[in-house]
């Protein structure tokens, strides 16, 4: 008899996002849902798919019907309320159906980029400084310039665009203040670093090769893959923002992007696949600027062309995801061997999977 596996995501509808032009963000899973249902079939399964719309209690009432041997969970929280997302694992968690990607814990950990930064500094890994802003506590403001301002809990690139790079006082209160009204809370300001940009997935406990987001701007325009680079193709940010994979660097800076990458997914609990990304400073030192547990595996995403560098093509991505999922069905889904063992990965470990997946 064939598995059974439901594509579980969250169905796109109109939200706060529409009013900011940024419903492109949540539309987008559609996408990944059609080409993830198609490669699980190429696979023998038998697939169904589940669209979840709010509110929650509906959804785990669904949730709970579900007969499935897997749940291939693209959920991506209902849109305008991304904290779904890790309350969703929460009770993909309970069914005792094994699921995709990463658990709630992890999922929650990193929606919040400041409490992310924290653990980060903490296990000594290089993260920009930082504070947390209210047009009110400005006056605290005390890093130097320029800093980037962003939501302290949004992904996807929502509410990032050239103006959220800042230069003095002024243009900073404005940013603090947009960003809180729009966003809701505090608003995350961070040292902003302008080196070149790295980003890596980890599948599992191999690390794919690691992809450059290299910038072709205008004078003046700030390095940043805002909403515009990575959502409007006639753009000039997305014009401007091109991916370089595999990244053209040397062996022991794609083994340090490797071992941090492979450090934090079990820092933070991730299982299954995860993104990193990474700038690198004026003195050459790698700076964890984004952590994304679950990211976009849409055909043309960063983590499917990290994956096809490493010579898979797209169904062997699915089935890995799948595999991996399988794998760890005895997990409760809220913790990992490593998170629990500690916060460091053998020295080697991941520069021998860099090696072998280096493309």
């Amino acid at each position: 008899m064939r598995r059974r596996v439901a594509v579980v995501y969250n169905e796109p509808l109109k939200s706060r996002y529409d009013e900011q032009g940024e419903q492109a963000a949540v539309s987008g899973v559609l996408e990944a849902v059609e080409a993830v249902h198609d490669a699980l079939l190429k696979l023998g399964y038998e697939v169904v798919k589940v669209p979840l719309a709010p509110p929650l209690h509906h959804a785990r009432q669904k949730l709970a019907a579900l007969e499935a041997d897997l749940i291939f969970n693209l959920f991506e929280g209902f849109a305008g309320h991304p904290e779904t997302e890790a309350e969703i694992a929460e009770i993909l968690s309970t069914l005792k159906i094994p699921f995709t990607g990463c658990p709630a814990k992890a999922l929650k950990l990193a929606l919040d980029k400041a409490k992310t930064k924290t653990v980060l500094k903490r296990a000594g890994i290089n993260t920009p400084d930082f504070q947390l802003l209210r047009p009110e506590t400005l006056p605290s403001f005390r890093l130097s310039y320029p800093c980037i301002v962003k939501p302290r809990r949004e992904d996807a690139s929502h509410g990032l665009s050239s103006e959220n790079v800042v230069y003095d006082f002024a243009s900073l209160e404005q940013q603090v203040t947009s960003v809180s009204r729009y966003y809701g809370g505090q608003a995350l300001v961070e040292h902003f670093i302008e080196g070149r940009e790295f980003n890596v997935s980890v599948l599992g406990d191999t690390v794919l090769p690691v992809s450059e987001i290299a910038y072709s701007l205008p004078k003046g325009v700030p390095p940043l893959l805002t909403f515009a680079a990575k959502w409007q193709p006639d753009s000039d940010y997305f014009q401007g923002t091109k991916v370089v994979c595999p990244a053209e660097i040397g062996v022991k800076e794609r083994e340090n992007i490797a071992r941090t990458a492979l450090t934090i997914f079990a820092l933070l609990g991730c299982r299954g696949y995860a993104r990193v990304d990474m700038r690198r400073d004026g003195a050459g030192q790698l700076n964890v600027i984004e952590v994304n547990p679950n990211p976009d595996i849409t055909p043309g995403s960063g983590a499917a062309r990290q994956a096809e560098a490493a010579g898979m093509s797209y169904t062997q991505f699915t089935d890995k995801i799948a595999k991996l999922a399988l794998e760890n069905k005895e997990d409760d889904g809220q913790d990992t061997p490593h998170a629990k063992k500690g916060q460091t990965v053998p020295d080697g470990t991941a520069a021998r999977h860099a090696r072998v997946q280096s493309g």
